[in-house]
């Protein structure tokens, strides 16, 4: 047979594997994990900007009664998704997506104002290394689950938010266990996949500083915006911004 045909055929061919691998990167479901102290309400904004871009958006009402829980819930809502899907973690999220992004339906993960953990660590161990500002942390009376004082939410966890949004996220928070927050991470998805990572600079939750540390040592790409903890909620566009250049870049 001529060898210049088989050439062109073999260029066709490779050209054209190309094309699919390129195609087969693009990554159009975005899952999202919320953090402790909140639940996923807060991401509307968010989500619509991403649904509005051609993204298919799903968020995690993970119950926080321990990090395996929300592991498994996280796992179910993946298991909805046809084709990859990239992992999104606000705060404890961040914890929970270590873990669930070890799938192989995982193309990437996006961590915001989160804990990016190594194994072996907790959010207790992470949280202490460098602690951020006052946070009035209370107990529900059985001792087994943390709250965070609605009188100072705002302050705390959202202060660039109206005063009416941060009072939702008030009333709407979820409860985290204490075995959540003290849970040690196993092999941690980031060592073997590509992560964002956003650092909220006026953060009263998790310490910048540690937010830029944990990113540094996981290789994350690093965007930082001058926003409270409630980044995703204050920040909305700026955020969606990030995860869709993740998901543009997840699999290539």
């Amino acid at each position: 047979m001529n060898t210049r045909f088989l050439s062109v055929v073999a260029f066709g061919l490779a050209a054209s594997a190309v094309a699919f691998a390129a195609e087969a990167a693009e990554v159009k479901n975005i899952v999202i994990v919320h953090g402790a102290l909140a639940d996923g309400s807060g991401w509307r904004k968010t989500a619509d900007i991403l649904e509005k871009d051609g993204f298919n958006v799903t968020v995690v009402q993970e119950p926080i009664t321990s990090l395996a829980d929300d592991v498994a819930a996280t796992n179910r809502v993946l298991d909805l998704q046809n084709g990859p899907s990239l992992l999104v973690g606000h705060s404890y999220g961040g914890m929970v997506i270590t873990e669930a992004g070890n799938r192989p339906d995982v193309a990437g993960l996006v961590y915001v104002a989160a804990f990016q953990p190594d194994k072996g660590e907790s959010l207790i161990s992470l949280a202490s290394s460098k602690p951020a500002g006052s946070m009035n942390i209370r107990e529900t009376k059985d001792g087994q689950y943390l709250y965070l004082d609605p009188a100072t939410f705002a302050a705390d966890f959202a202060g660039d938010l109206p005063k009416d949004e941060a009072n939702f996220l008030a009333k709407s928070q979820v409860f985290a266990s204490k075995a959540a927050f003290t849970a040690k991470v196993g092999d941690p998805a980031w060592k073997a996949k590509k992560s964002w990572a956003v650092v909220a600079t006026n953060d009263r939750s998790i310490n910048p500083e540690l937010e830029r540390d944990m990113a540094k040592r996981a290789g994350s790409d690093v965007t930082e915006i001058k926003s409270s903890h409630a980044v995703f909620a204050s920040q909305p566009e700026k955020v969606a911004a990030v995860i869709e250049k993740a998901a543009k870049g997840a699999g290539k």
